[in-house]
């Protein structure tokens, strides 16, 4: 094994660096226009390819948030939020309040802009924050959740006591990340990290002791494995039929490297290495 990175700063500009693209905001706008899209009457459909940086998408969204008991009365934090599709979908599908934190600056600049262009601005607001050093007080908010960031976060036990801290009593937490299943190492590059020196990626017991510990109670837990397999098997398929048409998707945000890092998530997955994992739980009084 790889050594770790120690210093917590440097692992965080390493991991802010591993998702920044560029020119994103261009990037997208220039295939919204080739495919006909009026960019100033966009809806979360048109974004959704891209705006939705998880296994399964907005479907994947739909059955996580079903589970979370958010409504239009919630304040909720969006840990890791990219560029904030997620918030969205929360926001335009429950009416509830979303504040987002992530690492790369450039995902919260892009995701603001997009939100601006859906009209949810006064629903969503996205910050450049650590998710290990949240910058909000004592019992901010009536829910929380996160979306594969588990995978970058090395201590979860403190990680979750930080989550808790600024929830109040009974609030949902949710987590949807990808869990190791097995002893057996998992194949590198993957989205969330080019090798094992910048994953952390551990089981769903470790998950479970962590947050127990960091004062939660656990609600519900889904193995998500065979939804992945089957989304990736409708994403190859769309993928056959779309050759020459433009398109927003993964791999505009990883680049060169996303067919590696898709082929080894999938198979890490099809083989039991890996699997994704929702963790409904709720802080306890």
């Amino acid at each position: 094994m790889q050594g770790r990175v120690n210093d917590c700063n440097e692992y965080e500009e390493m991991i802010a660096e591993h998702y920044q693209h560029g020119n994103l905001l261009t990037a997208i706008f220039e295939v919204l226009k080739a495919q006909g899209k009026n960019i100033t009457q966009l809806c979360l459909a048109d974004l959704a390819p891209i705006d939705e940086f998880h296994i399964g998408g907005p479907k994947a969204s739909e059955h996580f948030f079903s589970q979370l008991n958010f409504n239009r009365h919630s304040h909720v934090l969006d840990i890791g939020c990219g560029l904030g599709g997620a918030a969205r979908f929360l926001a335009h599908h429950y009416q509830s309040k979303v504040t987002g934190v992530d690492l790369t600056a450039e995902y919260v600049n892009t995701g603001n802009e997009l939100s601006k262009l859906l009209n949810l601005t006064k629903r969503v607001n996205l910050q450049q924050a650590s998710a290990v050093a949240l910058p909000f007080t004592s019992e901010s908010f009536n829910g929380a959740y996160m979306m594969h960031v588990g995978m970058n976060i090395e201590n979860k036990e403190t990680f979750f006591k930080a989550i808790s801290s600024v929830l109040t009593q009974q609030a949902y937490f949710g987590i949807y990340d990808v869990m190791q299943q097995t002893t057996v190492a998992p194949t590198y590059p993957l989205p969330w990290a080019d090798n094992e020196k910048y994953s952390y990626i551990t089981t769903l017991a470790e998950y479970k002791s962590a947050l127990l510990t960091a004062g939660f109670e656990i609600v519900k837990i889904n193995n998500r494995q065979q939804f992945a397999l089957d989304f990736f098997a409708q994403v190859r398929e769309q993928n056959k039929n779309e050759h020459t048409q433009p398109r927003l998707g993964l791999p505009m945000l990883m680049k060169s490297s996303s067919h590696k890092k898709l082929h080894n998530l999938r198979n890490n997955i099809k083989e039991n290495i890996i699997a994704p994992f929702e963790i409904i739980a709720r802080k306890c009084s």
